[in-house]
């Protein structure tokens, strides 16, 4: 799974980097070293524009955790964190999303957990891990996107419709198997395009497209259990520690 990530790339960069033709300049998010869910986070998509029947791409913040449009209340966006790639397009509360919602997630790299039982009088703890592109450039991760509507708000109520997301996980390949069994799924830049295109709707095609870039791409570095409090934020989170628990196996 991922339940925390990093995202400091600055909404300039993304718009540079992803060809944005439109964001509000006046949407801003802090850079975030310790993003959990319920966060807003920078979502690329594509959208039509109602005004000019023009396909846009976007850079909005969203709310990290789906909220299906049929959904009672937004709480149960916090347990919709993830998308498995293997059942996405089954999902009652995905499928939708997945035939015409599809957007990208763009990360400096995730967190990860193992638990490192007592010893030596040590208490057990959880060892996070950071798992990072070893190139040093983004992690694209697939991601789908919702709108839910509050119906106890007026129409005109700027607050009446939440836009969340999620992030599609794969099974983890190269070192980041060791720390966990599952991984953000990295859309590969060739197929970008193909994955923001709303009038792509074919499950198989879209399932072809759910690819891990080759292995050995991923480096992992222990950092501190500071990162296990939602409250700790800083550059100082990544800092390498001695790892603990070196010959950990998935979890």
């Amino acid at each position: 799974m991922c339940g925390r990530f990093v995202s400091t790339t600055t909404p300039a960069d993304l718009v540079t980097l992803f060809g944005v033709n439109h964001w509000d300049a006046e949407e801003t998010l802090a850079p975030n070293w310790n993003t959990a869910p319920t966060d807003s986070v920078w979502s690329v998509l594509e959208r039509v524009d109602h005004a000019t029947g023009e396909l846009t791409r976007q850079l909005r913040p969203l709310r990290w955790g789906l909220v299906p449009s049929w959904a009672k209340d937004p709480g149960v966006g916090a347990r919709m964190i993830n998308a498995r790639s293997e059942t996405v397009h089954e999902k009652p509360a995905f499928r939708k999303a997945f035939a015409s919602r599809r957007c990208l997630l763009p990360a400096d790299g995730y967190y990860e957990w193992v638990a490192v039982p007592a010893a030596d009088g040590r208490k057990a703890f959880k060892q996070p891990y950071f798992i990072t592109p070893s190139s040093g450039g983004l992690l694209v991760m697939a991601g789908l996107y919702e709108f839910w509507r509050d119906h106890t708000r007026p129409d005109d109520d700027p607050l009446a419709w939440l836009t969340t997301t999620t992030i599609i996980t794969t099974r983890a390949t190269d070192s980041a198997g060791r720390v966990h069994d599952r991984m953000p799924l990295a859309i590969d830049g060739a197929d970008t395009d193909a994955w923001l295109d709303p009038a792509r709707t074919d499950p198989a095609e879209l399932h072809r497209l759910l690819h891990t870039p080759g292995g050995g791409e991923l480096t992992v570095r222990p950092v501190s259990t500071a990162v296990n409090s939602v409250r700790n934020n800083g550059p100082e989170l990544l800092d390498e520690v001695p790892d603990p628990a070196p010959g950990a196996a998935p979890r």
